[in-house]
């Protein structure tokens, strides 16, 4: 139980340090290039171990199909861009939620005893998801929805844990490896085509997504 709560209070921990560095324009600076690093990281997280225990390509295409095909859009209607972005981080949030939802299922009673090399390895890798989450939706949509967006992760994670492995049994399958393969990629797009643009024009005008969105509002 006690790893339970500790992977689903983890991704908190992601906001927190954000708030904590924010105010520093070189801790800023880090963050960044840590979300640029992280979400590679993240994906392979997710995406590699499958692909490498089946032998296929097939994820790591998927994960390719989920770059490309946001770009693609964009690049046909320059018109569709915002949209096509936040569709693409709404389909990434929804791979987030996936992978912490069969997590969850793992720290469940069905799940087998539990090592802790892979329960450490799990709660560690969960504080950058929040660090993601935050950074990705708190500039352009408000701290609201920021919270809703780390808060779908640590609810998909208790919920996995009451649900259990028998019934996520099925989750583990081919397709739904792929989706998250795919959900994955689109992730990183979103990460290093709008991300980037949204926190680099915020320091360019002087404010932070703070700052601006408090702006919106006046």
């Amino acid at each position: 139980m006690g790893y339970l709560i500790a992977a689903a209070a983890a991704p908190v921990l992601g906001p927190v340090l954000y708030r904590l560095l924010h105010p520093h324009p070189r801790a800023v600076t880090f963050v960044d290039g840590f979300v640029y690093l992280a979400v590679p990281l993240l994906v392979a997280w997710q995406v590699v171990p499958h692909a490498w225990s089946e032998g296929s390509v097939v994820p790591l295409l998927a994960v390719g199909a989920g770059f490309v095909i946001p770009t693609v859009i964009e690049r046909a209607s320059h018109a569709l861009a915002d949209q096509t972005d936040n569709l693409a981080l709404l389909v990434g949030l929804s791979g987030l939620v996936l992978h912490a939802l069969l997590e969850g299922a793992a720290f469940g009673p069905g799940g087998g005893r539990i090592d802790d090399a892979f329960a450490l390895a799990v709660i560690v890798h969960r504080i950058p998801v929040g660090l993601v989450i935050w950074w990705l939706i708190r500039p352009r949509f408000g701290p609201t929805a920021a919270t809703a967006g780390v808060a779908s992760v640590v609810l998909a994670t208790l919920a996995g844990f009451g649900l259990g492995t028998e019934f996520l049994g099925d989750a583990h399958g081919g397709g739904a490896e792929l989706y998250q393969g795919f959900v994955s990629g689109s992730l990183v797009h979103v990460v290093f085509h709008q991300g980037r643009h949204d926190h680099d024009h915020a320091r360019a005008d002087g404010t932070d997504g703070d700052t601006r969105s408090q702006n919106l509002h006046r």
